[in-house]
């Protein structure tokens, strides 16, 4: 961390981050509690998630975007309009306004799938590739820090200011961020010229994903368990109720322990990516969360609490093998769209598991659905911690150390 600090541009970012960061954990609250305080419907505040993951299934065109275009001026730009949009929320009075609220949502979902990409691409440019890890690391770090105090810090303003206040709060640390992001100094290359039709061109990170063995075995794990790791969303509240026989609020606990886990994986994830590589923190973070996940089946409160914990360590680890290896074994000009479509094969199957954990919930017994949950996320955690893909010394200069005629 010592040596990434010392990197002016990499304190700049991450200061920027960090504050819009708040914002946006503080706003994304609100605007589900603003939505049920002015319609009374739950489902209604539900269509705010909705929205807000709904631009997902562009990534790939944001993935081109930014491969087509400087990182850091269309980060700010991005910064400067989803800021401006935080206005549109004073217009917010009543339930005939809600359409409001749906719009920054949906335009946040479009931002975030801009930025996300960029800020990855742009660590690139910033960084030499021994200080992605602690980078990445520390971003998660900020991250699961900001989900452990923004939200309580803006449910607190909601309630005592109003929406209106908590969106120009939001501006403000928008204008932060761009401000940040306009001092730094790193030049950065011109993109790549266009080389091939726009299908080609829009589909190559995807191709890069499946003709890369490294990247190609850690999403195809990571997308499994995904198909199952949604199962939570609605199991968490069975574990409450029906476990531990705990009031709703009760959450507010769940969702702590699991913030002070995830800090702690990612202070402690870029030391072990320097020893296991990419693919095996991801694969040791799948384990530890499906370790944690299992535990959730004893009804005893100190024992759910430390599985909840645990498996926010491993996600932490998971977050940055993950992102650290699309950064490393991915060329350049394909930095962007890599990423989308890694977020993309990822974040698919885990909406797919929301619905479906929902349904299988009213069929079959919670521990059950847990159990068969963390069994197939160790699945997956075992196939990356088993394939001869992934050594230290070569995941640390980003090269696979295997033909990728190997099966995967």
């Amino acid at each position: 961390m010592r040596r990434l600090l010392a990197y002016r541009d990499a304190r700049l970012l991450l200061a920027g981050q960090m504050l819009s960061l708040f914002g946006d954990r503080a706003m994304f609250l609100v605007l589900g509690i603003w939505v049920k305080a002015l319609t009374g419907s739950n489902a209604a505040a539900v269509l705010v998630f909705f929205a807000y993951t709904a631009p997902a299934l562009g990534a790939p065109l944001a993935g081109l975007l930014v491969d087509r275009v400087r990182r850091r001026p269309l980060m700010i730009t991005t910064d400067l309009v989803i800021g401006a949009s935080m206005f549109l929320l004073l217009l917010v009075h009543s339930r005939d306004q809600v359409w409001l609220i749906y719009m920054v949502a949906l335009l946040y979902g479009c931002a975030d799938l801009a930025f996300g990409s960029a800020q990855s691409a742009l660590l690139t440019v910033l960084l030499p590739g021994d200080l992605l890890g602690e980078a990445n690391a520390a971003f998660q770090t900020v991250r699961q820090g900001m989900r452990l105090i923004a939200p309580l810090a803006g449910a607190a303003l909601y309630a005592a200011f109003g929406g209106g206040t908590v969106a120009v709060i939001d501006a403000a640390t928008f204008a932060c961020s761009a401000f940040c992001l306009w001092r730094l100094r790193t030049p950065e290359p011109a993109p790549a010229p266009q080389r091939a039709n726009f299908r080609r061109e829009v589909s190559a990170g995807l191709r890069h994903i499946r003709q890369t063995l490294p990247l190609r075995q850690i999403v195809l794990a990571v997308g499994v368990a995904l198909l199952v790791i949604g199962f939570g969303e609605t199991l968490l509240f069975a574990v409450i109720d029906q476990g531990l026989h705990r009031p709703p609020s009760f959450f507010g606990v769940i969702g702590a322990a699991q913030g002070v886990g995830a800090v702690a994986g990612g202070l402690t994830a870029a030391a072990l990516l320097r020893r296991l590589g990419d693919g095996r923190l991801v694969g040791a973070g799948l384990l530890l969360f499906a370790l944690g996940d299992g535990l959730l089946v004893i009804s005893v409160t100190s024992v759910v609490l430390g599985g909840i914990a645990l498996a926010g360590v491993g996600l932490s680890w998971a977050v940055v093998g993950f992102g650290t290896a699309i950064q490393r074994r991915s060329p350049a000009e394909l930095q962007g769209r890599v990423a989308s479509a890694a977020d993309l094969l990822a974040g698919t199957p885990q909406t797919i598991s929301i619905a479906a954990g929902a349904a299988l919930s009213t069929l079959l017994d919670f521990r059950l659905l847990l159990l068969l949950m963390s069994g197939v996320i160790a699945v997956c955690a075992g196939y990356l911690l088993t394939r001869r893909t992934f050594q230290p010394g070569a995941a640390a200069a980003g090269l696979p150390t295997v033909a990728l005629a190997e099966a995967p």
